[in-house]
């Protein structure tokens, strides 16, 4: 799990209440910093705020999409989320928002569907035994 946020009290808010539920996280001040490490730290879900210095989440999701080797990671926007954000998200390839100010168990919610998305099929072609057909909608 990689967490983007330039606001170092809310990277560790996301990362306090992720690891409560048992998830290991890594967490990145902006987009640079999360390019460079998600190849080394092969993360199962990255999060981004939008607003960010040198490289905002917007333009860090378009960036993974774009990359072979991270084009089918899950990513979730966690943001205000205005309907700028929203559409430029979308348009990015972001699969989920979330909206801040957010309800810690809304946010370990969508972390576990996009994590069950991002899961291969099993032998019968559902994705493991909870199945997460969309996030959050």
């Amino acid at each position: 799990m990689l967490v983007v946020d330039d606001n170092k009290v809310i990277r560790q808010l996301i990362r306090v209440n992720l690891e409560l539920e048992g998830f290991e996280v890594v967490t990145a001040a902006d987009g640079v910093e999360c390019l460079d490490l998600v190849h080394r730290v092969r993360p199962d879900v990255i999060t981004l705020d939008v607003v960010m210095p040198r490289l905002d989440g917007v333009q860090t999701a378009a960036r993974l999409r774009s990359d072979p080797r991270t084009r089918q990671l899950p990513v979730a926007i966690i943001s205000a989320c205005t309907p700028y954000e929203v559409d430029s998200g979308v348009a990015a390839g972001v699969d989920a928002f979330l909206a801040k100010p957010f309800e810690p168990t809304e946010l370990v919610r969508l972390v576990r569907q996009l994590m069950e998305r991002g899961k291969p099929p099993s032998l019968d072609g559902r994705r493991g035994a909870g199945t997460a057909e969309r996030a959050a909608g």
